[in-house]
């Protein structure tokens, strides 16, 4: 590519949602990532930069105290909300960036991209995700996407956007679990994905890692990546929803990056559960902004 040519548009989403969980805070992630030059970053690789700026998300103070986290009616309609968007990304044949808010956006995100046809998820989280409503100890819809994609857990998030599942299991590669509620990890065990925990991952390297899930993943055309910044060590990204001990090193992060980068097939991307309330000088926002620009092809060399 020559300076200055322009290879794809880039849409930018904000979804400001900290709904799907009881702590604070990660509403503030799209601001967060916007003033750490996400922007910029991109817009030096050679992408025209689109940003819809953020979707309606109710205010958590403005809902009856009742209703202040978890609350279906208000998730299932941002979600829905996302999904239309994403999938209208699609049609326009761009590529997106969709900025969190809390994991549950991908009920949405991943829900709209997979609306005409297939797309493999790199699910990169501390968390499994895949908890239901009769297997999760918090009831927290941020522990929930992934099994609602997969068709289970609240109906009115399993149809979202069109009924039933958005993916089968062979579609999905897990990276970095660590933390898993005892009744996920059965259901985990049963799901047939394809799963690397860091234990996997420190006894093998993340090289052999992502190559293999690449391979998982070989016949789709177009990759999307849900990035929880949680999947990194909390010093490395302290400004997390659910900080857990044992992640991946930015070095390790960035070469995932690069490695699905190379293969030219990714198509969207999700920031989720970045909490500026707890970092340390836009740090964990910073750092998600060089990891997506290495996603988007930037290169030492």
């Amino acid at each position: 590519m020559t300076a200055g040519e322009t290879k794809w548009i880039i849409e930018v989403v904000g979804v400001p949602i900290d709904l799907g969980q009881t702590q604070r805070g990660v509403d503030l992630g799209p601001g967060a990532l916007r003033y750490a030059g996400l922007r910029r970053q991109l817009r030096q690789l050679g992408y025209e930069l689109i940003d819809r700026g953020n979707l309606d998300v109710p205010v958590r103070d403005s809902l009856p105290e009742r209703r202040q986290s978890n609350d279906l009616p208000a998730i299932r309609d941002i979600c829905s909300a996302v999904y239309a968007s994403a999938r209208r990304t699609c049609e326009l044949g761009h590529r997106a960036v969709f900025l969190g808010g809390d994991h549950s956006i991908a009920i949405g995100t991943v829900g709209g991209i997979t609306h005409t046809e297939s797309v493999g998820l790199i699910y990169l989280d501390a968390h499994g995700d895949f908890n239901t409503p009769e297997t999760s100890p918090s009831g927290n819809i941020h522990g929930m996407p992934l099994a609602t994609l997969l068709g289970a857990g609240h109906p009115e998030l399993v149809d979202i956007g069109r009924p039933g599942p958005k993916l089968k299991p062979e579609d999905v590669v897990l990276i970095g679990l660590r933390e898993l509620d005892e009744g996920e990890k059965q259901r985990l065990k049963e799901s047939g994905m394809q799963i690397y925990t860091m234990r996997e991952i420190d006894e093998r390297g993340i090289h052999t890692v992502t190559r293999e899930a690449l391979q998982q993943l070989g016949t789709h055309k177009r990759l999307h990546v849900s990035l929880d910044l949680d999947v990194l060590d909390p010093a490395e990204a302290p400004g997390v929803g659910s900080a857990a001990p044992g992640g991946l090193s930015y070095r390790e992060a960035q070469l995932l990056c690069e490695l699905i980068a190379d293969t030219g097939r990714l198509s969207s991307v999700d920031l989720v559960e970045i909490n500026p309330i707890l970092d340390e000088h836009n740090r964990t926002s910073t750092l998600a902004v060089a990891l997506t620009a290495s996603l988007f092809g930037k290169s030492i060399l």
